[in-house]
């Protein structure tokens, strides 16, 4: 079904991944990428659960927009582990204009196709999706 705001249509495979990550824990992340030919959400990639919050974040283009869901795992103060799916609107400043509008106007739909997200961050340069930033709104 496409998006009244933007026309854009969310690919099967998308809630699919999701659904792996949140329930099955078969991924660590996963990164989706707008495709405007086609006018639809697809799946990038999908990072393996070894992979560290590192290798998410050097998966994310410098000059590009895309989303992203990462499955942090922490341990809270009280030593209990815990997890919490965060969403991630990536629009850098590098990005063209025409790009971020598309994904600043499809975000809001794609993200109820995904149900379980937990926290969501919107991030324009690599400052604004640390580790640091990650581990406090965690808690």
């Amino acid at each position: 079904m496409a998006n009244a705001a933007s026309g854009m249509a969310v690919h099967d495979e998308c809630k699919l991944k999701f659904l792996d990550l949140k329930a099955k824990r078969t991924f660590r992340f996963i990164i989706y990428k707008i495709e405007e030919k086609q006018k639809q959400v697809m799946v990038e990639k999908v990072g393996e659960p070894a992979e560290s919050y590192a290798d998410f974040t050097a998966c994310l283009p410098a000059d590009e927009c895309r989303y992203a869901v990462y499955d942090f795992d922490f341990v809270t103060t009280e030593n209990c582990q815990k997890s919490r799916i965060f969403f991630i609107a990536w629009s850098p400043d590098t990005a063209r204009v025409r790009s971020k509008m598309i994904y600043a106007s499809s975000k809001d739909r794609f993200k109820r196709e995904l149900d379980g997200i937990q926290i969501e961050l919107q991030a324009t340069d690599p400052t604004e999706v640390g580790l640091d930033i990650i581990k406090s709104r965690a808690n």
